[in-house]
């Protein structure tokens, strides 16, 4: 099988595979250039609501593909952070699926998603020491807000893996989930994500992320939309509520 990022939509999740099981799931540059377009296309699908990153079989994402570190290590990472920062940007929830190693490159995605839920028996680490690499600034600053400066410069330092514990203490991962039971609780999760306002979780997702600039645009939107009206009407008839406002099709980056 050729390496590849695998996808498909159900139940208005779009599920994108990282697939190259010759090398765990290492991400090659064809890989990392066909992340970005495929998330502008689910950006703009009405529908799709949620999505979920995941690697196929027992492995998450071993990082990138060494061998395409040894012509331009330079133009290598600049694809790797390219397809992260559209992840990131990506405007509806991303939860990020993980089993076995998430490394190096494969935790640079998986802390660009929103929710990261993992399988008992995980191991995460950020490796760029070991390689001799200066790991990216956007991507250092993500790591140090999810888990603080103190564990980054410990995975940064040391390029040591830690277990799926250690990641859940230190606010790596939301949740770890027994073997077995991560798709389970995966399409539980994505089914209440579905089910939410996207104008609030687009809206949450800006400011959360540090976005400053868009608070009147955010009230505009919520004044105009029927997301309140819907989600007040049904708290006060005991129902649930029918969203219907989604994101506009030409969406503005989070940068």
């Amino acid at each position: 099988m050729e390496p590849q990022l695998s996808h498909h939509v159900e139940g208005a999740v779009a599920t994108v595979v990282i697939r190259n099981p010759a090398k765990r799931n290492a991400m090659t540059a064809q890989m990392w250039r066909q992340l970005p377009p495929l998330l502008e296309s689910f950006a703009g699908d009405p529908g799709v609501r949620a999505l979920v990153l995941t690697g196929e079989g027992g492995t998450f994402c071993a990082g990138a593909d060494i061998s395409t570190l040894q012509g331009s290590p330079a133009q290598a990472q600049a694809l790797a952070v390219a397809a992260e920062e559209a992840l990131t940007a990506f405007p509806k929830p991303a939860v990020a699926a993980v089993r076995g190693h998430c490394v190096g490159g494969g935790a640079q995605l998986a802390a660009a998603c929103d929710l990261r839920l993992a399988e008992e028996g995980a191991l995460f680490g950020v490796t760029p020491a070991r390689l001799g690499i200066v790991y990216p600034a956007s991507s250092t600053r993500r790591l140090v807000s999810l888990v603080g400066p103190a564990t980054a410069k410990y995975l940064l330092f040391t390029a040591e893996l830690i277990d799926a514990g250690r990641a859940l203490a230190t606010g790596l991962v939301d949740e770890i989930l027994p073997e077995g039971e991560l798709d389970k609780r995966v399409a539980e999760l994505t089914r209440i994500l579905v089910s939410r306002s996207q104008l609030t979780q687009a809206a949450a997702k800006e400011f959360t992320d540090g976005r400053t600039d868009r608070d009147a645009h955010w009230a505009e939107r919520a004044a105009a939309g029927p997301d309140t009206a819907e989600g007040v009407a049904a708290f006060l008839e005991r129902r649930q509520p029918r969203f219907t406002w989604s994101v506009p099709t030409s969406v503005p980056t989070s940068g």
